[in-house]
């Protein structure tokens, strides 16, 4: 496999690894084993994941979900290359985080990922902005907050046909390359379902149900997530990152900002701050 995995921090029942892929369609898909709990956040690139809970494509933005001990396999069919940043936990640490979660009641996954969504934003942020950094400190405290996010939300699979998942994931690529163009007309809903081949509402239809969310939200959860990434790790004002992030107009920024992160983007970069 064309992977190269660098440890970032460990410590008693955990690991952090930040994990570059550059396999491609044609490199073999090669069946693996998950060694101890493995919760990798996404951070750029799509694949398809195949372990005992189920299959699932994989973009930036959602958590691949591994049970100790269990066979998978990864594959680039459609795609070359992906990064994780991947957390690996003993099952007793596991177990630890789930008994102190009220209504769990097994220390298992029953999904094989847990799609983008506004509860993850910051969590992602807080990761990119970590690897940027260095902060090993910061990685056991993401550890432990991923497992949680993933034991209290689970989530569904869902699988098209074949040429469909196909066409699905490159639209996915599509949209993380295109995603921080202001005038990018790749990505309006017509455009996206034209180039996948199919009609606009079986389009739409397919990626929510495979991505976990419209294309439109996805293209906003990307731009949000970029931006919570750099209000923390850049000193540029409010406006500049805005605009780099793929919004010409400040106050739908800060409105959109606030409305999923539940506060502005000063006073969340202030918090940032202050946990720093």
């Amino acid at each position: 496999m064309g992977q190269i995995a660098r440890e970032l921090a460990s410590g008693p029942g955990w690991r952090a690894s930040d994990i570059v892929c550059t396999d491609g369609p044609h490199a073999p898909v090669e069946e693996e084993r998950h060694d101890g709990v493995c919760i990798a956040a996404v951070l750029a690139g799509t694949f398809q994941y195949r372990g005992s809970a189920g299959a699932a494509l994989m973009a930036p933005g959602s958590l691949l979900l591994g049970n100790d001990g269990d066979c998978f396999e990864c594959g680039h069919a459609h795609g070359t290359g992906d990064r994780c940043l991947s957390f690996h936990l003993s099952p007793a640490v596991l177990e630890t985080i789930a008994a102190a979660m009220p209504g769990i009641k097994q220390a298992r996954f029953g999904s094989p990922k847990l799609p983008p969504s506004p509860g993850l934003v910051s969590l992602f942020a807080e990761t990119a902005a970590a690897c940027e950094a260095g902060d090993g400190v910061a990685f056991e405290e993401l550890a432990w907050r991923f497992a949680g996010a993933a034991l209290d939300a689970g989530a569904g699979g869902f699988r098209g046909r074949i040429g469909e998942e196909r066409a699905v994931e490159m639209a996915a690529r599509t949209i993380e390359s295109e995603a921080f163009e202001l005038e990018s007309t790749a990505l309006s809903l017509g455009a996206l379902a034209q180039r996948a081949g199919m009609d606009t509402y079986r389009f739409l239809r397919l990626f929510r149900r495979l991505v976990g969310m419209t294309p439109h939200q996805y293209v906003l959860h990307l731009r949000l997530c970029r931006a919570a990434e750099w209000l923390i790790s850049r000193e540029d004002d409010i406006a500049a990152i805005a605009y780099d992030a793929g919004f010409n107009d400040l106050s739908t920024f800060n409105h959109r900002f606030r409305r999923l992160m539940g506060v502005t983007p000063g006073a969340y970069r202030e918090c940032a701050i202050h946990r720093a």
